[in-house]
């Protein structure tokens, strides 16, 4: 069941932002939650594939995916013969991919809740943040993949991990079905996947919506709705915090986004 949680003050921010769970057998306070923020609370979980390509998702995914790794395969080599490679570098440069970013930050999630491409339009709608277990979602895996995750001694899937239980996109559908959803962990490819603390979970073709299998199969999925008129105080603490646009796209690009931000000028 997904829990809904409204956020009014920030008092109420901080279940949010400091829940941690303890483990004795470690004597650390660890979880394994990853978040996921929405600029607007309206919008729905799918992925940049479900968007784009829409009822032809299944038939386009791999053409679309044959002519990115055609043509980009001269700037990333290594993204040759490996379909998950070829995934998450298409992903992170905006390609449409089955992939749904996530964060293992609750703050990184909130940067992203709390920013507008028209800032005019920071206090006409609610943000939300989104919060999965990958424990949870892990445990209900099959067998082979539950046996790789004990090899490695890991919960969470590498690149090459995933390559060793599956390595066509085919046989992942076939194995998640519409009832199972596995989360990975990408390679340091450059400066931001380490800036943002990325993860992703590979949505199978068979899940039609998301929403509904979180809802039936999970018990610790929470929806995170931040009040309107909150964001921009949100905001204001994410900078004092330094989770800022500088942070997150690191160079010239996010530098200039936060400089403008920063000298905004609100009605």
């Amino acid at each position: 069941m997904i829990s809904q949680i409204r956020i009014e003050t920030m008092d109420q921010l901080t279940e949010l932002v400091a829940e941690q769970q303890y483990r004795p057998e470690l004597k650390r306070y660890r979880d394994l939650h990853i978040y996921r923020g929405e600029s607007n609370a309206s919008y729905t979980l799918s992925t940049s594939l479900q968007r784009n390509c829409k009822g032809l998702s299944r038939q386009l995914e791999l053409p679309m995916l044959h002519n990115f790794t055609k043509y980009a395969v001269l700037e990333e080599p290594m993204i040759d013969g490996n379909v998950w490679k070829q995934m998450i570098v298409g992903q992170h440069h905006g390609f449409p991919t089955r992939l749904l970013d996530w964060s293992f930050s609750p703050l990184m999630a909130l940067h992203f809740a709390a920013t507008e491409s028209d800032l005019d339009r920071m206090e006409a709608h609610d943000s939300v943040v989104w919060r999965i277990d990958v424990h949870e979602l892990h445990d209900r895996l099959p067998a082979k993949y539950q046996q790789i995750m004990d090899k490695y001694g890991t919960t969470v899937f590498s690149v090459d991990m995933l390559r060793e239980a599956c390595a066509s996109l085919e046989q992942y559908d076939a194995d998640m079905g519409e009832n199972h959803m596995l989360v990975i962990e990408p390679p340091s490819l450059d400066r931001r996947i380490i800036s943002q603390y990325s993860f992703f979970s590979v949505v199978p073709m068979g899940m039609k919506n998301i929403e509904q299998f979180l809802d039936v199969n999970t018990d610790k999925t929470a929806r995170f709705v931040i009040a309107k008129e909150l964001r921009w105080q949100v905001r204001d603490f994410l900078d004092h915090q330094n989770i800022t646009e500088r942070m997150v796209y690191p160079g010239l690009d996010g530098l200039s986004q936060w400089l403008g931000r920063h000298y905004y000028v609100r009605e």
